[in-house]
This record gives C-alpha cells, sequence and structure tokens, in this order.
C-alpha cells in the first residue's frame, strides 16, 4: 500500500528544503524544533528514504529528497492556491462589454462560455457596435470593457491590450505577387 502523505508533512518539509535549517523552519511554522524534527522523522518513515544530510552550515537534501521537493512545492502551492480562492468572494454583478461584430462570435462566445461556468454569479452583458459607438458608451458609463480596432481618446478609459491586425493567406495564394489591392475602410462612425 503506498503512504498517504499529510499537507502538513509536505509543508514543513518544503520550509526546511527552503531554508536550510529546523530551527528556522520550526519559526516559521510556529513549531518547536523538535516537532519539526519528529514531523520529518515521520515523513523519512513514510518515504522509506533518508531526505536531508545534515551538515555544519545546516541541511542539504539528498537525492530522495530532491526528487519530494518539486512535488512538494507544487502541492503545497496548489494548497495555497486553493485556500485562497475559497476564501475570497467569489466574483458577482453585473459586466457590460462591446465588442465589433465581427469578434464577437468568434472570440467572445467561446470565453462567455468558459467565464459564465466558473463565475455563475456575474451577469455579463454584450453590445455589439463599431468602435466609435463603444467608445461613446465606454465614456457615458454604459460600458464597463469594451474591444475597439481604434483608440481614439483615452479620456475615460485605460488601454489593456494592444492586438496588431495581421493579414494572413494560404501557401497556395499567391496574391502576394499581385499588385496592392485597395481595402475598404470601417465606418468610424
Amino acid at each position: 500500500m503506498r503512504p498517504t502523505l499529510d499537507s502538513d508533512l509536505l509543508r514543513t518539509f518544503v520550509a526546511i528544503a527552503e531554508t536550510g535549517n529546523f530551527t528556522k523552519a520550526a519559526e516559521q511554522a510556529g513549531r518547536t524544533q523538535s516537532a519539526v524534527s519528529m514531523q520529518m522523522k515521520k515523513l523519512e518513515e513514510l518515504i522509506g528514504a533518508s531526505l536531508f544530510e545534515r551538515g555544519s552550515r545546516g541541511v542539504a537534501l539528498t537525492r530522495r529528497g530532491g526528487e519530494l521537493i518539486v512535488n512538494a512545492r507544487r502541492i503545497v502551492s496548489l494548497l495555497d492556491e486553493t485556500s485562497a480562492s475559497m476564501a475570497a468572494a467569489p466574483l458577482g454583478g453585473p459586466v457590460r462589454i462591446g465588442i465589433p461584430e465581427e469578434y464577437g462570435h468568434a472570440i467572445l462566445s467561446r470565453a462567455l462560455g468558459a467565464f459564465s461556468k466558473r463565475h455563475t454569479q456575474v451577469e455579463v452583458t454584450v453590445r455589439y457596435a463599431h468602435s466609435g459607438a463603444q467608445m461613446a458608451a465606454l465614456a457615458a458609463g454604459e460600458l464597463d470593457l469594451c474591444v475597439v480596432f481604434e483608440w481614439q481618446d483615452p479620456a475615460g478609459g485605460e488601454v489593456l491590450m494592444h492586438d496588431p491586425t495581421v493579414w494572413v493567406t494560404s501557401t497556395l495564394h499567391h496574391m502576394h505577387e499581385e499588385q496592392p489591392v485597395p481595402i475598404a475602410l470601417y465606418n468610424r462612425a
């Protein structure tokens, strides 16, 4: 039967590995050095191997200790992350998003589906319009967030990301060998 590793033992193990010292790890954990030593004795018994080599400058990990520390850090980090997310208040309330229709279906629908499953208390409203109308709605407080093709006036908002537009064609297409092709411009209203 595989040993069941206690998260408290792993947390203490990580503290010792990071400080290189049982006494410092005990201080961090709010325990006595003897309690920390007993925890490591128990962990070494569960693992079936010595995890530390003691020297004049503190402790160093053995080969087995080095193998364990990688996963122990991940486990402790995941436990801390889970604890923090459970303690945090869930997201909730309305969020009003403006986006050009061309992006809405391709980008937003998948992202909103995943977001809605994780944050059931958030009510998302999407408004489709061109950049000028989106910016006016943002400035008027009618939107919380908008995606625009052009950023005209930073008043009333903050740029979160720039995403350059690029032209893409198949390698079988030889359009790049032709004369430049004029493009239609978006209505800026």
